[in-house]
């Protein structure tokens, strides 16, 4: 078969919330992401005969020159030009995201499939999700030494999973008419960081830390059936006993407790922070647009450095 003439070629993604169950999961239970679709993360991947180039966030130049901070990305270009067969075509590549990095929004995992996918675009290729999830593992393995893999399937995802040991799937979603208020704090949040101090902490003190991590995984557990059962009211409870925990257990800041108080008092169900913590962002479920804008200003006013509002989609049976 000839191969197709290489092209400008498109790619997108989209960044992520995790909605319960941060930290437990690492533990071995079940955490929830929902992909935020209208919240891109887009690449283009435009053939040139010099060198590879990347324009990505503050930098514009040489892609083997990017440095530390941009190797997912240089990784994720390598691995799609082996998949694609055009292993000695020389890309300019550019990504453009609606939302920021390093706040646990899945921005290196968005990143990665974006330019894989934009990649195998111009070669004419093309991969299913389930092909793309490890091609996005690899990159992700040099940002993150040894990633879930659950930024990569929420990055990708139609609707909201369930993450447990590795196995991913995607789960029912019956709660409709429902909003998700994100909230940056304006503080770039440390996964890294926050995993392996909690773990510290977890191996000095295993009967004060054990119980709180299985708390997590407890109340992950019922806002799965929150979810499946369309109860916002229950889901908007088991995030905010969520957000205490993660907060005893020394995962959040004093900014991200304030800001959940204030999302709970300008009428938000639920709220608590997300990902890894240490900084990053915050979610709150409200149950109409007036409430959701009403904890959008009352954010800002507590110090949030912005906000997005994310319509929560109802989704079909879990499989």
């Amino acid at each position: 078969m000839d191969r197709q003439p290489i092209r400008v070629g498109h790619g997108r993604t989209w960044a992520k919330a995790i909605l319960i169950g941060e930290h437990s999961v690492v533990y071995g239970h079940p955490a929830v992401a929902v992909p935020l679709h209208d919240l891109r993360m887009q690449a283009t991947a435009t053939p040139t005969d010099g060198p590879s180039w990347l324009r990505s966030l503050d930098y514009d130049g040489p892609l083997r020159a990017a440095g530390h901070h941009f190797a997912c990305v240089a990784r994720a270009f390598e691995v799609a030009r082996e998949r694609s067969g055009c292993l000695g075509q020389s890309f300019e590549l550019t990504t453009t995201s609606d939302f920021p990095h390093e706040r646990g929004l899945g921005s290196s995992a968005a990143s990665a499939g974006a330019i894989i996918r934009a990649v195998l675009d111009a070669c004419g290729r093309q991969a299913t999700r389930e092909e793309l999830l490890p091609l996005i593992h690899q990159a992700e393995q040099i940002a993150h030494d040894r990633p879930s893999g659950l930024d990569a399937a929420a990055t990708t995802a139609p609707s909201p999973i369930r993450f447990q040991s590795g196995e991913m799937r995607l789960l029912s979603q019956r709660i409709e008419d429902v909003q998700l208020v994100i909230a940056d704090s304006g503080v770039h949040g440390s996964t890294r960081e926050a995993v392996g101090g909690l773990r510290r902490r977890y191996e000095a003190d295993p009967g004060f830390y054990g119980p709180r991590i299985n708390r997590l995984g407890e109340l992950t557990h019922r806002s799965i059936r929150a979810l499946a059962d369309g109860e916002a009211q229950v889901l908007g409870e088991m995030m905010n006993a969520a957000h205490e925990v993660l907060s005893e257990i020394g995962v959040s800041l004093d900014l991200l407790d304030s800001l959940t108080v204030a999302a709970r008092r300008a009428g938000a169900l639920g709220a608590k922070m997300t990902g890894g913590g240490l900084g990053g962002c915050l979610i709150s479920l409200t149950d109409s647009p007036q409430t959701a804008a009403a904890v959008c200003t009352a954010l800002r006013e507590a110090g949030a450095a912005r906000t997005w509002t994310y319509q929560l989609r109802a989704s079909g049976t879990a499989q």
